[in-house]
């Protein structure tokens, strides 16, 4: 499988781009005509610099409205063709898209555009060059792919080919299956996009709202599945028309296209095995069984007030390092540790962002296979020192700076405990709160790297995204969805904060670009929980009164019930099945980072997403009353 990406699919000048590209790992390069035109370099030069940036041009494009015009706009489109053949020979590529006529001025009638390529494919032929032709979802006459290829078909010319891009196919729910009986042969190129559906003019959310196959909502494994089945060997490109790609870095989004086009083939040769696929062979997207641990990077009077708010949770400290200064605290089968050595990773974190959640442990049935598929998808490895008795456990470095390591049942995920760890004696009378494992976790970043997050959790864990949720703010929307996989066993929310006044994104900001924001606990009896809560000196967030009022006007509660729910500060909701959650939250620690705790009745599988507007804004005055004053 060779690979390529759209020059104007990120940011930067020609230069910037092609060295992007090449560090992420294409073997190939579209030159969008205007990146070209814009660069102050001859065309060989060009050349040259995307060969020494060990590339090739797979791609030139794009040449418009050619096919079907009236004379003598014919003739200058054919003399428009040989100029940009004679570019082309000067760049270095054979190949150049020829997308479908969007002129008012365009003839209809397939037999005439399919004249028109055929005498177009003999002066190509004369300069060493291939045309491909493809149907815009917008074409005047043209904009579907099987109307598209009659024209290629009843053309047949050797120089004349087929292009096939997902968004125009898809766009308009143009069957996948129809790809199948097209000659793979006949397919000269195959551009990838995917996009969120909306129900909006077809050139404006092209232009504007393309993203990486796995980010969006289109049938993209399913189009490529019907493309592999015509024996096509050739370049998979991506062209992204995004406005936020466009404003990001160049590097990441160019990492990003990679590692959705690995996992993107992956999908394809897993659900078609009968079709040779060249592509990395890796282990299946990783089963996660559960968070086995959260480690916390503090200093010792930060990590006080952490294990006192800990405390009140019916948490206990059960273990120490048996070398450094970190601390294992637990209740059911959640663990938390608290690093405040003063060296290694978690001691670097705690300068960068101060108190913050710096690693996770994921629970998975092969460790070092979760490393191997996530090298794979072009995520790095962390290591660091091990010292005397200490396990070296498989990990990787995570998207924000963090760590994940990864544990097997029975092996080191029971070992490191016991082997790194002594027991010590709590020291108080907890009441345990009956909280048995982590629920989710939600991770918050900028707005404009959330389909980054998306794409790096789906692409390495067996997961589904749910549906895009906009959290309101009172300063502004925060865009909200998660990862999950079946068992539910594994839930990440991400958070994507569009400015620094949202209660999000002050905690960006403050925290300086730190991940994880909250960490959600689950109970089996949220009032019993309350109790014993309440035993330990728990102090909940301060719930609006006004929330309850309604509460009860949207669902009839029973007043006794929704008393209880307002006397103890618990946010609740009900989906259209019977499902019920509950919701408790701790006061906000440090910069904004909080806890959790739910429960879920009869199949919620929500996040209470209704109550999201009303918790963020008892936050923020819980921050306000608790601010310290600056001198």
């Amino acid at each position: 499988m060779k690979t390529a990406i759209a020059t104007v699919t990120i940011a930067g000048d020609l230069k910037e781009k092609l060295e992007a590209i090449s560090a992420a790992g294409f073997d190939g390069v579209e030159i969008f005509e205007n990146d070209f035109l814009a660069f102050d370099a001859s065309p060989r030069d060009v050349g040259r610099m995307v060969r020494d940036n060990g590339l090739e041009i797979s791609l030139f494009q794009p040449f418009r409205d050619f096919e079907g015009m009236p004379e003598p706009q014919r003739t200058r489109a054919f003399e428009r063709a040989q100029r940009k053949f004679d570019l082309m020979n000067e760049l270095g590529t054979d190949l150049v898209l020829i997308c479908s006529n969007v002129s008012p001025l365009a003839l209809g009638g397939i037999d005439r555009a399919a004249d028109d390529l055929a005498a177009l494919g003999d002066v190509a032929r004369a300069h060493g060059v291939r045309i491909g032709y493809e149907a815009l979802a917008w074409g005047r006459f043209i904009n579907d792919h099987r109307d598209a290829w009659e024209i290629v078909r009843r053309a047949d010319h050797p120089q004349v080919g087929l292009i096939l891009d997902t968004f125009h196919s898809l766009s308009r729910k143009v069957p996948n299956e129809s790809i199948r009986s097209i000659p793979g042969d006949k397919i000269f190129f195959v551009q990838l996009a995917d996009a969120p559906l909306i129900d909006m003019d077809l050139l404006y959310w092209s232009r504007h709202f393309r993203n990486m196959p796995g980010e969006g909502d289109l049938d993209v494994t399913g189009f490529m599945r019907a493309i592999a089945a015509t024996g096509y060997d050739g370049v998979l490109s991506l062209e992204i028309f995004n406005d936020q790609f466009r404003g990001g870095s160049p590097r990441t989004i160019a990492e990003d296209g990679h590692r959705s086009l690995v996992n993107l083939m992956d999908q394809v040769r897993r659900t078609e095995p009968d079709i040779r696929i060249a592509v990395p062979d890796m282990p299946p997207p990783v089963e996660v069984e559960g968070i086995a641990f959260v480690e916390f990077a503090a200093n010792a009077r930060e990590a006080q007030e952490l294990g006192g708010l800990l405390s009140t949770l019916g948490f206990r400290r059960t273990r120490r390092h048996v070398s450094k200064s970190v601390d294992l605290w637990q209740q059911g089968d959640i663990r938390i540790v608290i690093n405040t050595d003063p060296k290694g990773f978690a001691h670097a974190s705690y300068l960068t962002h101060g108190t913050n959640v710096c690693d996770i442990g994921l629970k998975v049935s092969d460790a070092r296979a979760t490393v191997e598929r996530a090298r794979a998808l072009g995520a790095a490895p962390f290591t660091q020192p091990v010292g005397p008795g200490e396990l070296e456990i498989p990990a990787i470095r995570a998207l924000g700076g963090g760590v994940l390591h990864f544990l097997e049942e029975g092996g080191p995920l029971a070992q490191v405990w016991d082997s790194e760890f002594e027991p010590v004696d709590s020291e108080g009378a907890v009441a345990n709160a009956g909280l048995t494992r982590i629920d989710h976790l939600a991770e918050t970043m900028p707005y404009e790297d959330m389909l980054s997050w998306l794409l790096f959790n789906t692409s390495l864990f067996a997961t589904s995204k749910t549906p895009m949720v906009d959290v309101v703010d009172p300063a502004g929307l925060v865009r909200s969805r998660a990862i999950e996989n079946a068992s539910g066993s594994f839930r990440v929310t991400l958070n994507g904060a569009e400015n620094a006044r949202t209660f999000a994104g002050r905690f960006l900001e403050e925290s300086f670009g730190s991940t994880v924001q909250h960490l959600a606990f689950e109970t089996g009896d949220m009032f019993a929980t309350v109790a014993a809560l309440t035993r330990n000196g728990f102090r909940p967030l301060v719930i609006s009164p006004n929330y309850y009022d309604d509460l009860d006007a949207r669902f009839g509660l029973d007043e006794v019930f929704l008393e209880r729910l307002k006397t103890f500060g618990i946010l609740y909701d009900r989906d259209e099945r019977g499902g019920e959650y509950f919701q408790l939250y701790s006061p906000t620690y440090g910069e904004g980072f909080f806890f959790e705790i739910v429960e879920r009745r009869n199949g919620y599988g929500g996040y209470g997403a209704a109550n999201a507007q009303f918790r963020i804004a008892a936050q923020k005055r819980h921050l306000r009353h608790h601010a310290v004053p600056k001198s």
